[in-house]
């Protein structure tokens, strides 16, 4: 368990600052609502796929989650946020190098997020498709992040094991999916803190990663077990 196969990358607050965006409509939401949003609330939010970021959203707000009412709510959150990620969205520090580094070393790459496919078509925008042999949304799989889901359904398609992979990710939620999975994680905490545990790298951002560092981190878990 000493190779590095793949890297699987979340997208919103780990390659694209588009976290910011999310703030915006969400907040937004509230107000279309009737309610305020909170700090509290919007902490919550961060890293949830579509549907439970809803529930979450009406549970904070006090709000009944009828059908209708999470239909309206979530068509309306789709509207705005594709608004605002027309033309290219803001990159996180060093992403775009790190994307560039891993890709030149010929390391297959997925991106892994709990962005719906519609939205993430946007993101993959900036992103570059040409970077990425597969991509997999929270609208593609049983369950998104914090379940394994999205990560095994990404390392299935790009015909690796998830113990030989590096999930990059920003949130406690995708690092609960990807280590779910069986993937080595390395964390670039954005919005919120990721709390610190066993088999969890913490780096403050991309910049300056390299694919070296990456490999290192399948060896150190396969030293630890």
């Amino acid at each position: 368990m000493t190779r590095l196969d793949a890297v699987l990358w979340d997208m919103d607050g780990t390659l694209l600052d588009s976290e910011k965006l999310w703030d915006l409509a969400i907040r937004e939401l509230a107000g279309e609502l009737g309610r305020e949003m909170t700090e509290e609330i919007r902490h919550a939010l961060i890293g949830a796929s579509g549907p439970n970021a809803l529930r979450i959203l009406f549970d904070g707000l006090g709000l009944e989650p009828t059908p209708d009412a999470l239909t309206d709510a979530g068509e309306w959150i789709e509207r705005r946020v594709s608004d605002l990620f027309h033309g290219p969205v803001p990159w996180r520090p060093g992403a775009q190098e790190a994307l560039a580094a891993v890709r030149a070393a010929g390391i297959p790459m997925a991106l892994v997020t709990n962005t719906k496919r519609s939205l993430t078509e946007y993101g993959l925008n900036t992103l570059g498709r040409e970077n990425f042999h597969a991509s997999v949304c929270a609208d593609e799989v049983p369950e998104g992040k914090p379940a394994p889901d999205l990560y095994l359904r990404a390392a299935q398609l790009l015909g690796v094991l998830p113990e030989h992979t590096v999930a990059i990710e920003d949130s406690p939620t995708g690092a609960l999916s990807a280590e779910a999975a069986g993937c080595a994680v390395l964390v670039i905490p954005c919005e919120i803190a990721v709390p610190e545990r066993p088999g969890r790298t913490f780096r403050d951002s991309l910049v300056g990663l390299t694919t070296t560092e990456l490999q290192g981190l399948i060896l150190e878990r396969s030293a630890a077990s």
